[in-house]
């Protein structure tokens, strides 16, 4: 995979969704919940007024329906800006 993120933006691998529950329930495939946290596999150069903070390896939380979503070579990516990003765990 070749993707260089152009200004402010990041390229991030969604974790997977959770298949079962604490209790061990299975999770059918239609009621899971889309991942809110990846890793960053791509960081941009930034902007001139805005830097870039985050940077290739952290693994961050984002919001339930920011970004886009990207399929390559049938793995699915999340590209967002780096201020659609609400942290860094």
């Amino acid at each position: 995979m070749n993707i260089k993120p152009l200004a402010d933006r990041v390229l991030i691998e969604p974790k997977e969704a959770e298949t079962k529950t604490a209790a061990g329930l299975y999770i059918p495939d239609t009621a899971k919940e889309k991942p809110q946290e990846g890793k960053v596999l791509a960081v941009g150069p930034g902007k001139k007024d805005e830097p870039m903070e985050l940077k290739v390896g952290d693994t961050v939380l984002y919001g339930k329906y920011a970004g886009t979503e990207i399929n390559i070579d049938g793995q699915s990516y999340m590209i967002m800006r780096q201020s659609d990003v609400l942290a860094v765990i």
